[in-house]
């Protein structure tokens, strides 16, 4: 049973509980005027029985006590050690930087770099204020997709002993700070958007609904794992889309030109998109090894918890094979250099989650190759584009 302590600018006698986070019964409200404060315990869940109170209530949670005095709630903290802040209180750069994770903004970053260096080269503009627009834009997305998934899953951290300690769950941060920095990403990316054309602004709402959804995956799919990685695979596209966009319009994604119906986007950056869904999808895959007890408990479907161990490690190197070929496959500057990356990166990932065993601590390994992967295929990329060295060797 975990036990976490919370407290509330209020002076409550009774209980709180019933396994949802945070959740506190106000059954006597005259002692408020006190402006004391009241320390709780919240149960995950409670194996009491039922308890009977005066004011007729029953739960099955553990009674508490007024204090007698008042208490400097924020130098409170919980049995997590994490400090709970007033509802007042705000938050600096470092903690939200942590709320939502801000160094995954490393793995989709290279990619938003090689969607718009591959439409910066084949349109040839883009170059300049565009850039930084771009780059504002994904930071906005990433951070929109975390504070979104946080808000969404509180409930699923808070029971989780791995995540407990997360802002939401933890108490760490009220909710409505959380719905607030998602307004602020949310603005930072469709004003980023809005800067770059019509065509960007109008498609920056396609990856804001799959962040939405994806949270809810989760619960009734294992194929969530995908959804996710389709989140992702949308950021070289949307950054491609933005500067392809200058020059064709609304004609750079459907095709549709005065004289011909042409697909621009088919030939590199389709591939490329579908190739980062699916290195998504096997890292993701193998991230939820970690929860596979707790994703049991709690119905949460993912793939290890529904189909155990060898088969996460042998569809990880199948999809790590498909992200190759589609790399492969797409080939932006006709050259040696991302087919080569893109090999070794393969053979990387394949290599950690083989010798998964062999690792103290095998995520981080595999959170750190993974990361680096990106950035690879963006410097082979750069120096593709630089040197231009052919496939064949020429007469």
């Amino acid at each position: 049973m975990t036990i976490s302590i919370y407290i509330v600018k209020r002076h409550v006698v009774g209980c709180c509980g019933n396994s949802h986070p945070a959740s506190m019964l106000v059954v006597d409200s005259r002692l408020m005027k006190t402006k004391s404060a009241c320390v709780g315990m919240l149960l995950h869940p409670s194996p009491l029985k039922n308890t009977a109170f005066a004011d007729g209530q029953q739960s099955p949670c553990t009674p508490m006590k007024p204090l007698k005095q008042s208490v400097n709630i924020p130098n409170l903290i919980n049995t997590n050690g994490h400090r709970i802040l007033n509802s007042g209180e705000g938050m600096n750069l470092k903690q939200i930087a942590e709320f939502v994770k801000i160094e995954h903004t490393l793995f989709s970053l290279p990619f938003v770099l090689i969607g718009y260096l591959i439409a910066a080269e084949e349109f040839n503009q883009g170059y300049g204020i565009d850039l930084l627009y771009i780059l504002v834009a994904a930071v906005g997305a990433r951070g929109l997709a975390m504070a979104l998934n946080r808000i969404i899953d509180r409930d699923i951290d808070a029971a989780n002993p791995r995540t407990q300690g997360r802002h939401l769950a933890s108490g760490t941060m009220s909710m409505q700070t959380a719905w607030m920095l998602s307004a602020v990403f949310l603005l930072m990316l469709l004003i980023s958007a809005g800067l770059l054309n019509e065509v960007a602004l109008m498609m920056a709402w396609l990856p804001v609904l799959a962040f939405m959804i994806y949270p809810y995956m989760k619960r009734f799919t294992w194929l969530c794992h995908f959804w996710l990685g389709l989140c992702l695979g949308l950021a070289p596209a949307g950054a491609w889309v933005a500067i392809a966009a200058d020059t064709h319009g609304w004609a750079a994604i459907t095709g549709l030109f005065d004289t011909q119906t042409e697909f621009l986007w088919a030939p590199t950056i389709l591939p490329i998109s579908l190739g980062v869904a699916l290195w998504i999808a096997a890292f993701d895959i193998n991230y939820a090894r970690m929860d596979v007890e707790s994703d049991r408990e709690q119905g949460i479907h993912s793939f290890p918890s529904k189909f155990g161990e060898r088969a996460t490690t042998r569809t990880t190197i199948q999809l790590s094979l498909l992200w190759f070929a589609c790399f492969a496959f797409s080939d932006p500057m006709e050259g040696i250099w991302f087919l080569a990356a893109s090999g070794l990166m393969a053979i990387a990932n394949i290599y950690v989650v083989l010798r998964k065993d062999s690792f103290s601590d095998f995520q981080t390994t595999l959170f750190r190759v993974s990361m680096l992967t990106g950035w690879v295929l963006l410097a082979s990329l750069i120096i593709g584009f630089a040197i231009e060295v052919p496939t064949g060797l020429e007469d």
